[in-house]
């Protein structure tokens, strides 16, 4: 099983970059299944409404995960219910619309897909590590487990690698569009990854006009943050999994931008 996960997607830019790359990683890796975080994929970088959900699923990707800004577009709600291809933090209120793990078939398995958001400076939602516990009662033991953890803080992120090592194919948390360069094999066989990265403005900070962030921080004021342009970036990772023991064998980061061409 070769799973291609790539990272938040930001803004216009995020998409275009998307476009622009997803098809040659799919003809290097030939993942059978591509994720990809969704939450900040909207023009203003909050949300994702049904056209984009679509456009990503025309450009062969499997599921999309989200996060802290799976609202952030009130079309959402229209369609969300409706799509088994779409998964929101399972930790959110059990009453909220949506899925927080899908099952989908692939032709090298089945593949359970569970987003989960952190608690830690983010809003104050059901304990994660209690939610997963119980999603994994309900998902068979024949499925690949890849867990999307959207969270703000690297200790959470690797509380929750280290949680599910053994029980979980693969944690990679989102959130901080930063990747980082921890990639790899806990002692169980669970593949992790504190950050993938993003996809989207190279110039900005975290996908943001850095002019704004910056005023932000030097005045303390309330500013209005815009998704930057210019040049691009995506980034991404690469993961083979064992049929058998459904654990990872192998785990790669992949970053796509001008000093990084893309390569095989």
């Amino acid at each position: 099983m070769k799973i291609l996960m790539i990272g938040d997607v930001v803004g216009e830019l995020g998409r275009r970059t998307l476009r622009d790359y997803l098809a040659q990683c799919v003809q290097i890796y030939t993942p059978d299944m591509v994720i990809v975080n969704g939450e900040n994929a909207a023009n203003n970088g909050r949300g994702m409404n049904r056209s984009i959900a679509q456009e990503f699923f025309s450009l062969g990707v499997h599921c999309i995960t989200l996060g802290n800004h799976a609202w952030g577009q009130p079309e959402i709600f229209d369609f969300i219910d409706r799509e088994q291809r779409i998964v929101r933090p399972a930790n959110y209120p059990s009453d909220s619309p949506g899925n927080g793990y899908t099952i989908l078939s692939t032709p090298a398995g089945k593949v359970a897909v569970v987003n989960l958001m952190g608690r830690a400076l983010m809003s104050t939602l059901d304990c994660p590590f209690v939610k997963i516990d119980a999603v994994l009662q309900k998902i068979p033991t024949s499925a690949f487990v890849f867990v999307d953890m959207h969270a703000e803080t690297t200790s959470e992120k690797q509380a929750m690698g280290w949680y599910l090592d053994g029980r979980a194919s693969a944690v990679i948390g989102t959130h901080t569009h930063v990747q980082t360069g921890d990639a790899r094999i806990l002692s169980k066989g669970t593949g992790f990854l504190t950050d993938v990265g993003m996809v989207g403005p190279y110039d900005g900070i975290l996908g943001m006009k850095r002019e704004a962030v910056i005023r932000r921080y030097v005045t303390q004021l309330p500013v209005r943050f815009e998704v930057a342009t210019g040049r691009s970036q995506l980034n991404a990772v690469y993961l083979e999994l064992d049929r058998q023991t459904k654990m990872t064998k192998k785990i790669k980061t992949i970053r796509i931008d001008d000093e990084h061409p893309l390569m095989g």
